[in-house]
Order: structure tokens, then C-alpha cells, then sequence
């Protein structure tokens, strides 16, 4: 969660309203996603957005399952919140027949953050960000996938200040401990990716994989653009309303600030210490299940 000024608080948290026309994404058109300013949740896509003359941002549409809708306090009016951590957002209208899809999300500037879309010229890999326990676990899962190019432990999440091993393995840091996956999507695709990550840890133990313990082994996916963000939420929405964890994820999908690559020793841990007792019982066979998942995600087979 983001350190809240006094004014943000008195927005997101007492629902409040900042002043029409004075928020700094009033008239803003760059391309990206516009995130939860409070928990860095993906809200809404650059392409949704339109002048609606209001004084406000306005969006027709929201990323699927990331904008919830309460009653107002004047009972009259629909409040929208972030799904996620229920940060006040602003209230949604329709019948105004302003775009095609005929509705208003009016969202205050200040419950939001903009990300840019990431885009490099002649680059042909992406870059996905996983947190799901254990990065020398989920840096061997992803390093036995083909199309995958390098995978680097890391931490995401916190500040820059502690973002090291010891600090956050004390569990009183905002990060978790992450993969950073670069990937090419003509091999292996990101839906593919999200399918190994959600079947490779347990995503209904909250701030827990095993005997790992602590909010550094919580399961999240940090989003790097929005269409990453519509797959991720897509296939969530999906495994919470069916099957054998249904109603009992516990994963995040939050936009990435930033990437703290772990120390050096970390790298290729299961490769370089594959005969240690924590390698064989824990990550081994991980590796080899992922190895069994892929070769049927390849076939196109059911999970």
C-alpha cells in the first residue's frame, strides 16, 4: 500500500472530492494504465478515457473486475471504488449518451496513478514479474520453460532502502519476493506464463507458500502494461469462480513501480545447489510438475 498524503486520504479513505478541473489527468492523453493511486491496482486502459467536459477523468469502460459499485450515501448516486482496497475512485453515470458505450466512470485525479506504456523499438522480448514464495523456487519453475530467456530474482513492491535479503526476509518490508521473466511471446505466450504461475505454488494461503511465512511469500502478479493487466484479471476472475479454489484465491494484480534484482548469490540457486535437501523435496519437484503442465499447455490439452 502507497504512504497516502493528508489530501489523498481525505479522498480515497473519507470519500471525499477533490476540486473539478484542478487534478493533473483532467486533460491528460498519454497512452498506459491508470492504476489505484492507494494499492497499485490496474483500473482503467488510456483508450477508455475521453473528455467528458466534467472537470473530472472520465472512463466508458474498466479494466474487467477492477472497479466495484456501491449505493452512494445520498442513496441516489453510485459510488465506485478500486476492488481491490476500496479506495474511493469517484461515481459512475449512464444514460448521458457521451460515447457509443453510454457511461461515465467521473474519477477523482488524485485516487489515481498513471503508468505508461512500455514500448522499445526492436525489442522482441517481454517482461513479466511473478511473486509466488520462494525466489529460488519460482526462478527454477520459469528457467525450465522454453521461449524463456532469463529469469532474476528479485524483490518488488517496497523502496529501493530495503530492498535486500536480510531486511526483507524479516517480513516488515512492503516487498515480496519476485521473478523477473524476460520471454518471448512468439514461443511461449503470457497466458501461458500466468497458467505455470498459478499452478505452480498454492494461491489460497495468504502471506504463506509452505513453510515459508511472511508477506515476502505472497501471491501477486505485477502487471507491466494493460494487457497484461485484462489477462491477468480475466484469468483470475475465472480460477475464483470455479473449481477447486474457488472463492479462496488470495493473489494480487498490482502494477510493478519498480524491480530491485536480488545479490548476486541468488542467481541459478537450484542449478548451482540441486543436492541440497531444500532443492530435492521442494524445488525439484515443482520443476518437474511445470515441466509436465507445459508440455501439455504445448498440446493444447486441458490443465
Amino acid at each position: 500500500m502507497t504512504n497516502l498524503t493528508d489530501f489523498e486520504k481525505y479522498v480515497i479513505e473519507q470519500k471525499g472530492t477533490e476540486r473539478p478541473f484542478s487534478g493533473e489527468y483532467v486533460n491528460h492523453d498519454a497512452e498506459g494504465i491508470y492504476c489505484c493511486k492507494k494499492c497499485n491496482a490496474p483500473l482503467y486502459r488510456s483508450e477508455s478515457k475521453f473528455n467528458a467536459h466534467c472537470g473530472w477523468p472520465a472512463f466508458d469502460d474498466e479494466i474487467k473486475a477492477a472497479v466495484k459499485r456501491n449505493i452512494d450515501a445520498d442513496g441516489e448516486r453510485i459510488e465506485i471504488v478500486c476492488a481491490h482496497c476500496e479506495g474511493h475512485l469517484g461515481h459512475v453515470f449512464e444514460g448521458e449518451f457521451l460515447t457509443p458505450k453510454n457511461i461515465r466512470h467521473c474519477v477523482n485525479s488524485i485516487s489515481l496513478i498513471f503508468k505508461p506504456t512500455n514500448v522499445i523499438p526492436g525489442l522482441s522480448y517481454d517482461l513479466a514479474t511473478f511473486g509466488g514464495g520462494c525466489f529460488w523456487c519460482t526462478e527454477a519453475v520459469f528457467s525450465a520453460l522454453a521461449g524463456v530467456k532469463t529469469v532474476v530474482p528479485g524483490y518488488a513492491g517496497g523502496t529501493a532502502e530495503d530492498a535486500n535479503y536480510k531486511a526483507v526476509c524479516n517480513g516488515t518490508t512492503a516487498h515480496v519476493e519476485v521473478v523477473q521473466v524476460q520471454f518471448d511471446p512468439n514461443i511461449i505466450s503470457y497466458e501461458s506464463l500466468l497458467a505455470v504461475f498459478w499452478q505452480s505454488h498454492d494461491p489460497t494461503t495468504l502471506d504463506r507458500q509452505g513453510n515459508d511465512i511472511g508477506p515476502q511469500y505472497r501471491s501477486v502478479v505485477f502487471i507491466h502494461n494493460e494487457k497484461q493487466a485484462e489477462a491477468a484479471n480475466n484469468m483470475l476472475v475465472e480460477l475464483s469462480n470455479a473449481g477447486i479454489w474457488q472463492g479462496r484465491i488470495v493473489t494480487e494484480v498490482t502494477a510493478l513501480n519498480h524491480f530491485y534484482p536480488a545479490e548476486n548469490y541468488h542467481k541459478d540457486y537450484f542449478e548451482h545447489h540441486g543436492e541440497q535437501p531444500y532443492c530435492q523435496i521442494v524445488i525439484k519437484p515443482k520443476v518437474d510438475k511445470v515441466k509436465a503442465l507445459f508440455a501439455k499447455l504445448l498440446k493444447n490439452d486441458p490443465i
